[in-house]
């Protein structure tokens, strides 16, 4: 039985014909990529006829369109419940969105491996500045990179756990995605967070060695 968070990140809709396309499409796109999986194929694992797919989303371009949508607003259901806990630090989020996650797993590393996916990245983005600009209104060293800059490649790092999920698992001992695993992902996560690497005068110093770049220009 689905737990209350994660019925809570599922969409009325999905219960339609419509998500079970989707669903379908996700998991062959993961296992045989974009250009290899079929509308024919996609239906037969749906249960519906490939004359169903098209009507619902218009060609196989239109269904990963689709496919993206849906990941993106399964991130921003998981960051509104993350912003709206009357009770924070009660909850593993990283569990929470392992769970939500999980099922499109091999169709975000997939994805992301060809370059697809754009508006899921970007909405891990979006929503990363948005924690970044209310981060720095605490800092007391402003910074001096774009928010965007660091939006992305904080994206980017978290996406890491699931393109690197084998080594991840090798490297802690135990499978990164377990409940087990999950547990230690959070609590590492947060002793990194909590425990940067290096002081801010160590970071100036080494930030005076390089070329100073102004926002917007690109090296």
């Amino acid at each position: 039985m689905d737990s209350p968070l994660h019925q809570r990140m599922v969409e009325p809709a999905d219960l339609t014909a419509q998500a079970r396309i989707r669903d379908a499409a996700m998991r062959l796109f993961g296992e045989q990529g974009f250009d290899r999986a079929t509308i024919r194929g996609i239906a037969e694992v749906a249960g519906v006829s490939p004359g169903l797919v098209r009507h619902h989303f218009g060609s196989k371009e239109g269904l990963r369109d689709a496919c993206d949508a849906h990941l993106a607003r399964a991130v921003e259901r998981i960051n509104e419940q993350v912003r709206t806990d009357a009770a924070p630090g009660q909850v593993n989020y990283v569990a929470v969105a392992s769970a939500a996650l999980n099922p499109y797993r091999g169709y975000v590393v997939r994805a992301l491996v060809e370059g697809r996916a754009a508006p899921f990245f970007d909405t891990m983005v979006g929503l990363s500045e948005q924690w970044l600009a209310e981060a720095d209104a605490a800092r007391p060293d402003p910074p001096d990179v774009p928010t965007k800059a660091r939006a992305t490649v904080a994206a980017a790092m978290a996406l890491s756990v699931s393109l690197l999920q084998q080594h991840v698992s090798r490297g802690l001992g135990v499978e990164v995605f377990s409940p087990e695993g999950e547990h230690l992902l959070a609590r590492v996560l947060l002793d990194l967070y909590s425990h940067p690497y290096l002081t801010p005068a160590q970071a100036a110093e080494m930030r005076s060695r390089l070329p100073h770049v102004e926002e917007g220009d690109h090296v």
